[in-house]
């Protein structure tokens, strides 16, 4: 039969059933049923746009099999039950005629296996640019959208965005050279030329974060400490705008930074009036709290309150009542409101037993107000300069440092304990030399191998060995003092050796003199000489460490290609000819690998160098998380 004798027999076989008369048929393959988002979205769309494709059916035979008068939806069932929802709304009547196909000839099984199995989904690229035309072009508003598609506003709005984006962009996503999540990256700003330049720009790291750290250069985030301390409501009523990523219900972007600063020290100075009411003799506001500044500044001291009588009777009354609560609470599982009061009676005795500066000590003393690390007022009393020191006080010196700072794969089996442990100290000698150019994760790393240490004392957690415990490699990898790697640490050692004091005790002044990029460039240098991702096969206690080691490869700029390439002597003359073999086919293709394949070992193995000078393979055991990801899939 040919398709017009075909369709002409569909058209023939149209048939309209009354809404009620149509039953969900036994031989529809569809086991998991409808969403009721998918029913809404139906819905939304028949009462637009009418059925575009009606329900496959055939009449219900019962007893002697004669026609009950009732048809099954063979293909089709979310339709009906589309429909169904539309009469509940008492959008449509129950007996609602439905233009349906009576298909008797074809086996119902396999005509709702057809209607659900043989279907191409429209690319996610095209159905943005839809979007995008049905607002742009047809004039729809964003809730017309969501209440025809049976999508929510918020979903609406972020298919907009991506369907604006550049429609070069665009097509690598068609291409599948750009995934969802990079796309959406590139929805913070609808600067054509500004999102294509920075795809052409960004090295190897083309990650959502690396795209939006690119796009909002010179922008604050709104999770910044700025922003958390001024507050949104009060920014935008200043005239900031703020521009928000639409894929991440917590990110945004403030677009004005000279404004929000402006804000930051205008609070801080509002936070300096109240505290100068103290009596203070100065009080100085800088957002960024110098310590170098209290170094050669000296401190006043806080004495204990002198209580009144009647403080003395309120303060035992309250740590009686604090001692039943708590005695009250060790018993059972205290409810809410129990634990509630003892946090009160706690605040309000440390309010009496607080210690406080004296008068006269405040008359000659100041305070610094500063910005703290999480958004808040940071004000720190009692500093003397040094002309407000009595002579018998001398110099007080005050320093307090906040400190703040791979697993790489597992897929050791058949190769070599040795080869193993000299893999990966070329990896560890390449984060090293990553992290010393890295002063603010190192920062990050330091203070994580710290609380580490203070809060699980027993586990090993960090690859970092704070002791600075400058672990050898030599003796997992003969030679690896002459790469790239170790000679960039060992000339940076070399260049700061030369500027440290001769004697130890002025160190403290060297250091404390420094600026703070010279300061985190050198502590950054100290952590990445303890840096340990050594891995050694049948270690069990490393696991923690170099799972911590992957994450912190996957947070830096890490290329190991820049450091390692597989030759003779570092791979592929200590592997088997299978391994050889895969490393040229992901490396080079199929055809290369099959023409190696039947050489000799040492033969393979120096094509193999040949055809693999270049390329940037690594075995697993040296890849990113990433990479690996995308070489699975």
């Amino acid at each position: 039969m040919s398709n017009r004798t075909k369709t002409s027999a569909a058209a023939r076989n149209i048939v309209m059933v009354p809404l009620g008369k149509l039953k969900k048929s036994p031989n529809n393959v569809r086991k998991v049923p409808h969403t009721s988002a998918e029913i809404e979205a139906l819905a939304a769309s028949i009462a637009s746009l009418g059925l575009l494709q009606f329900p496959v059916v055939e009449p219900e035979l019962g007893a002697k099999d004669k026609p009950t008068g009732y048809y099954l939806v063979n293909a089709g069932e979310g339709r009906r039950l589309a429909q169904l929802l539309r009469v509940k709304r008492k959008e449509i009547k129950k007996d609602e005629p439905i233009s349906c196909i009576c298909d008797v000839e074809h086996n119902a099984a396999e005509i709702s296996l057809a209607e659900n199995a043989i279907r191409s989904n429209m690319h996610p690229a095209d159905e943005f640019e839809a979007f995008a035309e049905l607002h742009t072009k047809e004039g729809m508003t964003i809730e017309d959208i969501a209440g025809r598609y049976g999508v929510t506003p918020a979903v609406v709005k972020q298919r907009l965005s991506l369907g604006a984006v550049c429609p070069s962009l665009l097509n690598l996503y068609r291409a599948g050279e750009m995934n969802l999540d990079q796309l959406t990256a590139f929805t913070v700003t609808d600067n054509h030329a500004r999102q294509e330049e920075v795809w052409e720009t960004l090295g190897w790291d083309k990650s959502r974060r690396a795209i939006l750290h690119a796009l909002t250069e010179g922008q604050v985030s709104i999770g910044d400490r700025r922003a958390v301390f001024v507050g949104l409501d009060v920014y935008e009523k200043a005239g900031g705008s703020i521009i928000r990523d639409l894929f991440d219900e917590e990110g945004g972007y403030l677009a004005d930074a000279a404004l929000l600063n402006r804000l930051v020290r205008e609070k801080l100075q509002s936070v300096a009036e109240t505290v100068m009411g103290e009596g203070w003799k100065w009080v100085e506001v800088d957002p960024e709290f110098d310590y170098r500044r209290t170094c050669s500044m000296g401190t006043i001291e806080t004495v204990e309150r002198e209580l009144t009588e009647v403080e003395q009777q309120k303060l035992q009354a309250l740590q009686e009542r604090l001692d039943a609560v708590s005695y009250e609470a060790e018993q059972d599982d205290p409810p809410g409101e129990t634990l509630n009061e003892i946090e009160r009676l706690e605040q309000e005795i440390a309010a009496l037993t607080e210690e406080m500066f004296r008068p006269e000590d405040i008359a000659r003393a100041g305070v610094f107000i500063a910005l703290g690390h999480v958004g808040e007022a940071r004000i720190e009393r009692g500093y003397l300069r040094r002309e407000d020191q009595p002579q018998q006080e001398g110099e007080a010196e005050n320093s307090k440092q906040a400190e703040t700072p791979f697993r790489p794969a597992t897929k050791t089996d058949g190769l070599s304990a040795a080869l193993v442990a000299e893999l990966t100290a070329h990896r560890t000698a390449a984060l090293r030399n990553d992290l010393a150019q890295a002063p603010e994760l190192a920062l990050i790393a330091v203070a994580h191998a710290l609380a580490a240490k203070a809060f699980y004392r027993f586990d090993n957690l960090s690859c970092l060995a704070l002791a600075l415990n400058a672990t050898s490699l030599s003796s997992a990898a003969s030679g690896i003092e002459e790469t790239a790697a170790c000679q960039a640490i060992a000339a940076r050692h070399e260049a700061w050796a030369a500027r440290m004091p001769n004697e130890g005790r002025a160190l403290w002044s060297f250091v404390s003199s420094l600026s703070m990029d010279e300061l985190m460039s050198l502590l950054a240098h100290c952590a990445s000489l303890s840096l340990n991702a050594v891995q050694r096969p049948g270690d069990q206690s490393q696991a923690d460490a170099l799972d911590h080691a992957a994450e912190l490869a996957k947070a830096m700029p890490h290329d190991m290609t820049r450091y390692w390439q597989p030759t003779i002597g570092g791979y592929l003359g200590r592997v088997g000819k299978d391994r050889i073999a895969e490393a040229v086919r992901e490396a080079a293709g199929d055809d290369a690998a099959r023409q190696i394949v039947s050489l000799k070992k040492q033969a393979m193995a120096q094509r193999a160098e040949q055809l693999l000078a270049g390329t940037g393979w690594l075995p697993p055991l040296l890849r990113s998380t990433e990479v690996r990801e995308q070489i699975a899939a």
